[in-house]
C-alpha cells in the first residue's frame, strides 16, 4: 500500500434494473486490491452502452466483479497486490475494468493499465479503454484487417466507430462507414471515412455498390454493432474471403441466412464481447495496444471524440444522453472534482 486510503468512498449504484433514474448516488466501502492487482483512485470514467445493458438488467455481472456500472476508467495507483511491482504510487493511468468504474477507488489487474498518453488529460483519456481494447481484438484480431483492404464500420460516429475509423485508417486500410445524420457522417469523413453514407436516407449495401462498381462484394471486414436486417445486406457487400465481425445486436440477434454464398466466397462469421473475456486474454489485448496504438496516440495521429463531461452524481442524465441517440464519440463522468453539498 502506498498511503491510507479512507474507508467509504463515493460511487453511483443501480438501485434495480430499469431506466437511468435507477442509477443513484451512493457510498461503499473502499474495495481492496487483491494479489494481482491495483487500485486506482479514479478521476474519469467512460460510460458505455454495456453500462446501459448492465442497468436494464440486460447484461450479467461476470463472477466476482463489482456490480457498480463502469468498465473504463483513469486515474492514479493508489495501492497494489503482493505480486504487483513496478508502482510508487501516483502513477497516472486508464483501465480496462471489470466493473465498479463509477467509483471514487476501483480495482482491477496490473495488466489491464496503460499509461495515459502524451497530451491528453484524465477525461479524455478514460475514454480510451473500452473502445481501443474492443476495436482492437474485433478489427485487427478477429476481423485481420490488413492494409489496403477496405473495413465497413455501422454507427461510425460512436465510440466504437470514431475509434475503428481512425485506428484502421491509419494502419492503411481503407473505412466505409453508416451514421444517422449528415452532421455525424461529416464527423466520420473528418476523422479519415473514405465513404460516410446516412443510413436514413440511402441504402447502405447500395451506396456501397454505386462507389465501388460492384454489384457483390466491395468490403473486407465489417464490424456491425447493429445485427437484425442488416446481417443478409452486409454478407452481400463482402468480399471473396470476407470478415463480418458482430460486436453488439441494437437491432437484434436473428435473421434467416443463405449460408450458400458464405461457402462459395469463403466468407468468416465471427464476434465477440469484451467483459467476459479472460484477465490473461484481455492482458494480451493490453499489450498489443501498448505496442501500436499507443505510440500513435503518444503522437497525436489519434484522439478520442468527447461529446459531454458530466460529474459522477449526474450519471442518470449521461445515460439519458448516450440512449437519446444523438451521441457523437464519447460521454464522460468526471470524478476529481467532489460535490458541493
Amino acid at each position: 500500500m502506498s498511503a491510507p486510503l479512507p474507508e467509504q468512498m463515493r460511487c453511483v449504484e443501480i438501485k434495480a434494473p430499469g431506466g437511468p433514474e435507477e442509477l443513484v448516488p451512493s457510498t461503499r466501502a473502499t474495495p481492496v486490491p487483491g494479489p494481482d492487482e491495483v487500485l486506482i483512485k479514479t478521476t474519469a470514467a467512460g460510460v458505455n452502452r454495456p453500462d446501459v445493458l448492465q442497468r436494464r438488467g440486460l447484461y450479467p455481472v461476470p463472477p466476482g466483479a463489482s456490480d457498480l456500472p463502469g468498465l473504463e476508467v483513469a486515474g492514479t495507483i493508489a495501492a497494489w497486490g503482493a505480486n504487483v511491482t513496478g508502482y510508487e504510487g501516483g502513477e497516472a493511468v486508464c483501465a480496462l475494468v471489470p466493473g465498479g468504474g463509477y467509483a471514487e477507488y476501483v480495482t482491477t489487474p496490473a495488466p489491464h493499465c496503460l499509461p495515459i498518453p502524451t497530451g491528453l488529460g484524465h477525461q479524455e483519456a478514460a475514454a480510451l479503454p473500452e473502445n481501443y481494447f474492443t476495436v482492437w481484438h474485433n478489427v485487427f484480431d478477429r476481423g485481420a484487417l490488413q492494409a489496403g483492404e477496405v473495413l465497413l464500420v455501422h454507427g461510425g460516429a460512436s465510440g466504437i466507430g470514431t475509434t475503428a475509423i481512425q485506428m484502421a485508417q491509419l494502419w492503411g486500410a481503407r473505412v466505409f462507414t453508416t451514421a444517422g445524420t449528415e452532421a455525424k457522417c461529416a464527423l466520420c469523413r473528418e476523422l479519415g471515412a473514405d465513404l460516410a453514407i446516412n443510413y436514413r436516407e440511402q441504402d447502405f449495401a447500395a451506396a456501397i455498390q454505386e462507389h465501388t462498381g460492384q454489384a457483390e462484394g466491395g468490403v473486407d471486414v465489417v464490424l456491425d454493432m447493429v445485427g437484425g436486417d442488416y446481417i443478409t445486406p452486409n454478407l452481400k457487400i463482402l468480399n471473396p474471403d470476407g470478415r463480418y465481425v458482430f460486436i453488439a445486436f441494437q437491432g437484434g440477434s436473428r435473421a434467416q441466412v443463405d449460408f450458400g454464398p458464405l461457402m462459395r466466397r469463403r466468407l468468416t462469421v465471427t464476434g465477440s464481447t469484451l467483459r467476459p473475456q479472460s484477465a490473461e486474454r484481455k492482458a494480451r489485448i493490453a499489450a498489443g495496444l501498448l505496442r501500436w496504438a499507443w505510440p500513435q496516440l503518444n503522437a497525436g495521429a489519434m484522439k478520442p471524440i468527447l461529446t459531454a463531461v458530466m460529474p459522477l452524481e449526474q450519471a442518470a442524465d449521461a445515460h439519458r444522453l448516450m440512449e437519446s441517440g444523438e451521441l457523437k464519440g464519447k460521454i464522460v463522468l468526471d470524478l476529481a472534482t467532489t460535490p458541493v453539498g
